[in-house]
């Protein structure tokens, strides 16, 4: 009699939570335990334009990372566009998605299925398609990854837990600050435990996971790149403003790691010394070019320099919501967050919950 497929919805709190990573690590250690695993994205919300298909773009990256057959992934069931949310606002669209859903997971077999779910509590909720509403459908358990933005962090888990019920399997806390770790595990973890809230991970936050490439600056800033376009991969984990006088920046940036420098097209003194420390690319503002010297030595020292042609505030809140909306995807993130997560979630303890521990093997 083949095995029945069980499926663990994983869900955030917000927008931005870490779910991706989360399912990259937490399927790579089910791999590592011998389980036959697919994964999908019902709620679609991230494509490149054109949209040509009817696979989200994290789930073409998590197919790919894991080395998943194709029987072992679930095309996208819809987008989350403007125009798919007019239409059902219209009465356009009065599909039933979470029937859709059921007929959508009888494609493929695997022991459990990872099911990427909306990017909060409410979203899909238009559609009838919320993470609880899918959950019910499907009779899934559900995994909620949390940002750890403060100690009142602690109501969202709670009111989610309120939502959710016995839907919810376990929470992860994600970008933990390291000075917060301590605090995490010895008193939040165990109250919220007494709640009936497992925490099944919580994970420190890191610099690496947090940066963004100078190519994605590149594109969020509509900037030109005026030097080392062959080098618009390296990875920026800290944005400095080089508005002060040459000294005082001078001390400030060698205090900075892997920097993106914003400063004046116009402030020599200030893009030299940025030059000669931690510094991933110059941002030069008001398109105004900089000088040769400069072009020179960026040049010898191999970093790119991009001109936008945006006031230093704009351009600041134009980066500051690019590193809030990261994505894994270099190599060297995938291997961060499989080590993150091996150190510091309990996959056994999420295997039990499921009834799957007979699965498990030695390590």
């Amino acid at each position: 009699m083949p095995k029945l497929t069980k499926y663990l919805l994983i869900g955030s709190t917000e927008s931005y939570s870490g779910k991706s990573a989360v399912i990259l690590g937490l399927a790579h250690q089910l791999q590592q335990k011998q389980l036959d695993i697919g994964y999908g994205k019902p709620l679609g919300t991230c494509w490149n334009e054109p949209q040509t298909d009817a696979i989200d773009e994290d789930v073409k990256f998590l197919a790919q990372s894991l080395n998943l057959s194709s029987d072992r992934i679930r095309p996208t069931l819809f987008f989350l566009t403007e125009d798919a949310v007019a239409k059902r606002i219209r009465g356009e669209d009065k599909l039933d998605y979470c029937a859709e859903l059921a007929n959508y997971l009888n494609m493929a077999g695997g022991e459990l299925v990872l099911l990427e779910g909306p990017g909060t509590l409410e979203e899909g909720t238009l559609f009838d398609f919320s993470l609880l509403d899918a959950a019910n459908s499907i009779d899934a358990s559900i995994l909620l990854v949390s940002r750890w933005q403060s100690l009142l962090s602690v109501h969202k888990l709670l009111a989610a837990k309120r939502l959710l019920g016995d839907r919810l399997l376990g929470v992860v806390l994600n970008d933990v600050p390291t000075e917060q770790m301590e605090m995490a595990q010895a008193e939040i973890r165990p109250f919220l435990e007494k709640r009936d809230v497992p925490v099944l991970g919580i994970l420190p936050r890191s610099a690496l996971l947090r940066s963004v490439t100078v190519k994605q600056l590149v594109k969020q800033l509509k900037a030109e790149v005026l030097c080392h376009s062959d080098r618009l991969d390296l990875l920026v984990e800290s944005l400095t403003i080089g508005a002060m006088d040459v000294n005082s920046a001078l001390k400030y940036f060698r205090k900075g790691r892997n920097m993106a420098v914003v400063t004046g097209g116009d402030r020599t003194e200030i893009q030299l010394a940025a030059l000669e420390t931690s510094t991933q690319c110059l941002i030069l503002t008001g398109h105004i070019p900089p000088s040769d010297l400069i072009l020179s030595r960026a040049e010898d020292l191999e970093i790119p320099i991009i001109s936008v042609d945006l006031d230093t505030l704009t351009t600041v809140e134009i980066i500051d919501r690019a590193f809030g909306q990261v994505r894994v995807q270099e190599p060297i993130k995938v291997e961060c967050v499989r080590q993150l997560m091996a150190e510091h979630f309990d996959i056994n303890r999420l295997l039990a919950k499921l009834d799957l521990q007979t699965a498990v093997t030695l390590p």
